[in-house]
């Protein structure tokens, strides 16, 4: 059994995006860059790329990234991450989204981490937002959580607000989740998308929903989940200015 497994879930079928994780960024893949990324943090035999899409399992195996296939029937990334805990026993999963291609190999080693030190929980990343557009922003999910890190909610709305509707502090999601396996079991027992899930198109709420406590963790400002055109642009200058 393998101490953690590394599951980076990737479907072609993205509605902003087309065939995102095939995008070409400055001679590579969204997909590889991503893969590469979690190379930096863990060794290769803790890595998988799940998929439901031929195209994008070719293109994996032809770079040597190990890949596994999964059904068309997922509703989600995690309900993905959960058909791989059926064929590969691990004593925890992490997520890595596979459209996070500047991720920080630190914060990947932080997940790694916190998962022996909180094997039973479920955890997820943040970082603060630092500009009124990214708090403003619907593709950017924002998170309140308690004092001592336990998530009260998550939204693509600016949250918190105030009186004023001013921007003062806020929080982001980081897509690095963990899992126990017997968390991933309950999230797909449920066959349909919660209520809260549904309507705000972030499924950690499904969790909160089925009454999980989700523990945020801190981590870099270096993400930039990839959802529109636009982020590719950020990207590549992110990745021309600082390599």
């Amino acid at each position: 059994m393998k101490p953690y497994l590394i599951v980076i879930p990737a479907r072609l079928a993205s509605t902003r995006l087309p065939e995102k994780p095939l995008v070409d960024i400055l001679g590579k893949s969204l997909l590889q860059r991503t893969f590469e990324q979690c190379l930096l943090a863990s060794p290769k035999e803790y890595i998988v790329v799940a998929t439901d899409d031929l195209k994008i399992s070719n293109h994996c195996e032809e770079r040597g990234i190990p890949v596994i296939m999964t059904s068309t029937d997922c509703l989600t990334g995690t309900d993905r991450v959960a058909e791989v805990a059926q064929q590969i026993e691990a004593n925890y999963y992490i997520n890595v989204q596979g459209d996070e291609p500047v991720i920080n190999p630190d914060d990947i080693r932080d997940m790694i981490q916190a998962a022996v030190q909180y094997p039973d929980c479920i955890l997820n990343g943040y970082t603060a937002i630092d500009s009124e557009e990214d708090y403003r922003s619907l593709t950017i999910p924002k998170v309140v959580f308690k004092p001592n890190g336990d998530l009260l909610y998550m939204s693509r709305s600016p949250i918190p607000g105030n009186k004023k509707n001013e921007f003062q502090k806020s929080w982001r999601q980081v897509c690095i989740y963990g899992f126990p396996k017997s968390a991933l079991e309950a999230f797909v027992s449920v066959t349909e998308k919660t209520p809260l899930e549904n309507e705000e198109d972030i499924e950690v709420l499904r969790f909160l929903e089925l009454d999980f406590t989700v523990k945020m963790l801190p981590m870099s400002n270096d993400s930039i989940a990839v959802d529109t055109p636009e982020d590719i642009h950020k990207v590549i200058h992110r990745l021309t200015q600082h390599g």
